[in-house]
């Protein structure tokens, strides 16, 4: 506190506070009434170990002799005089001295001194106390929102089957949004949760994928010739051949028959990444029960995809056995391939025979600058043949990608909906979640009991600082 000739601040061992009497010094009791007070609120806070809660305490520090081992007395006096001898004497000096006096009296004398110091004191030490107040309260809302958070303990099985229930239904609505609806607030910072948009990136890249996938041989109609040549029989000549158209498109469909495979295989990881997203989300207020519902998501996703994948299989079947469409397009991009193409196609093939000098390239939709030369020694026949049946695939294979691509999204379309709106649900639940929500983790009751400790802590110190705050304020002022 202070140290000079005239004051000083002893301690006990046993820090035991002794009231002085009525006729104390002013000193002595200014101290006892206005600044004990507050150090012993600090030092009831600091037993309390509010510091573990975040909350700062001033350091108080007070210099006195702390080596006499007597009770906590301030003592004012010179010598052995009295309390009234040294008043005296103060009079004496303050009247007599020849500057001393010339000092107004109500600005001089220990019990003005006194009560500056005291002033002085607990103004300084008064300044803390309202951030710790502030610091506190924070602390105490902070714990008790925190622990409002935690998940009601459940303790009968009504109450875990109500629990059980809401939690799926949430995590239901949640898929449903996402992935069905398309609605993605909440998670609109997050672009891979927003998944119509994403699926739809993945169709895009497959389609462009199929297109991209068959390789053109470096001559043009040498495959079509083989096929023509491998499927003559004894008939008439100039007669297309159905089983030569078949056995092209069977090569072509098993060139990217592994791609729609692929895709399922993409898609699915994407969607279950977003499940386990979504469920880790919905069940954080029950962590005992996530392993169990990654499992159960888990099951149901390879279900679903194993379906997928045989009716992808079937599909891509079912395109090797049968060329047919309804699409009026068909025909007229055959016969528009049939058109100035297969003239440019016949004129090329003509300057060869006639020995005039050409580059031997023609230029051919869908498939860009093509060689003819080869085929200057094919019979006419079996080369418009040839170019007929390429251009009769060239128009039928575009339908065929655009019916994969279009059949692929409808089947995933209807294969999320089914899984989200009954297949999931029926997994969860058959796995026996109901029992798990009555076991609460280790990791939630300790927090729980964590948080309580802390709050009877917050609410006893602020107890504390209630019981001498007024008169610190009052003293401030």
């Amino acid at each position: 506190m202070v140290e000079n000739n005239n004051v000083t601040v002893q301690f006990s061992d046993d820090g035991e506070d002794v009231r002085p009497s009525t006729d104390s010094p002013p000193l002595v009791s200014s101290y006892n009434d206005k600044i004990r007070p507050i150090l012993d609120a600090v030092d009831n806070l600091r037993r309390l170990k509010v510091t573990e809660e975040g909350i700062p305490l001033p350091t108080i520090v007070v210099v006195g002799d702390q080596s006499s081992g007597k009770s906590s007395v301030l003592e004012n006096r010179i010598n052995n005089e009295t309390y009234e001898e040294a008043r005296a004497e103060e009079a004496m000096l303050f009247g007599t001295h020849h500057l001393l006096s010339k000092i107004d009296k109500s600005m001089v004398g220990i019990a003005v001194l006194a009560e500056k110091l005291v002033h002085i004191q607990s103004t300084i030490i008064s300044k803390c106390f309202p951030d710790i107040v502030k610091k506190i309260n924070e602390r105490l809302n902070a714990s008790v929102l925190e622990l409002n958070k935690l998940p009601r303990k459940l303790m009968t099985v009504p109450d875990a089957m109500a629990a059980f229930i809401q939690m799926v239904g949430s995590l239901k609505e949640t898929l449903q949004k996402i992935l069905i609806r398309g609605e993605f607030d909440e998670y609109a910072n997050d672009k891979q949760m927003h998944c119509n948009a994403r699926l739809v990136e993945m169709l895009n890249e497959f389609s462009t994928e199929l297109r991209s996938s068959v390789k053109f041989s470096d001559n043009f109609l040498v495959d079509e010739i083989e096929v023509l040549e491998e499927g003559n029989g004894i008939r008439l000549p100039h007669f297309g051949s159905h089983s030569a158209f078949l056995c092209l498109l069977q090569r072509k469909v098993n060139g990217i028959s592994e791609l729609p495979i692929n895709f399922i295989d993409k898609v699915w990881s994407y969607l279950e990444n977003v499940c386990i997203r979504v469920m880790v989300d919905n069940c954080g207020n029950y962590p005992q029960l996530l392993p169990s519902i990654r499992k159960a998501a888990h099951n149901t996703m390879a279900k679903m995809k194993a379906k997928f994948v045989e009716r992808v299989v079937e599909m891509i079947e079912m395109e090797k056995i049968t060329d047919y469409t309804c699409d009026p397009n068909f025909n007229a991009s055959w016969k528009k391939l049939m058109g100035d193409p297969h003239d440019q196609f016949a004129n090329k093939i003509q300057e060869y025979n006639d020995h005039i000098h050409s580059s031997g390239l023609i230029s051919v939709d869908g498939y860009g600058h093509v060689n003819i030369k080869h085929l200057v020694n094919v019979s006419e026949n079996v080369r418009e043949q040839a170019f007929d049946l390429k251009m009769r695939m060239t128009a039928y294979w575009e339908i065929v990608l655009k019916r994969i691509v279009d059949w692929i999204a409808l089947q995933l379309q209807f294969l999320i909906k089914q899984m989200v709106n009954t297949e999931m649900r029926t997994e969860i639940v058959t796995d026996g979640g109901i029992e798990k929500m009555m076991d609460e983790p280790s990791s939630i009751a300790t927090r729980r009991e964590r948080l309580r400790k802390s709050i009877d802590l917050l609410q006893e110190s602020k107890e504390v600082i209630g019981q001498v705050i007024d008169g610190i304020f009052v003293t401030a002022d």
